[in-house]
């Protein structure tokens, strides 16, 4: 659902971590990266939202892009 949907902003900090799996091949194409060192990053940037999301755990986007900008 997260990646039809957005805020109402369209700012969106953060998916859902099936988003987040659902373009780790893409992600790592593009970045020319291995799928397993996407994997790994997307690991680091997991958090549990409790406001706002119920409680699921997400993926900080930004997060995720700063660290495949330092992987290079």
């Amino acid at each position: 659902m997260d990646l039809v949907t957005s805020s109402g902003s369209g700012l969106d900090p953060d998916i859902s971590i099936a988003a987040a799996d659902y373009q780790i091949n893409r992600v790592a194409l593009n970045r020319n990266f291995t799928v397993e060192q996407v994997s790994a990053l997307v690991k680091t940037v997991y958090y549990r939202a409790y406001f706002g999301h119920s409680g699921r755990t997400r993926v900080n986007v930004l997060k995720l892009n700063l660290a495949l900008d330092n992987l290079k």
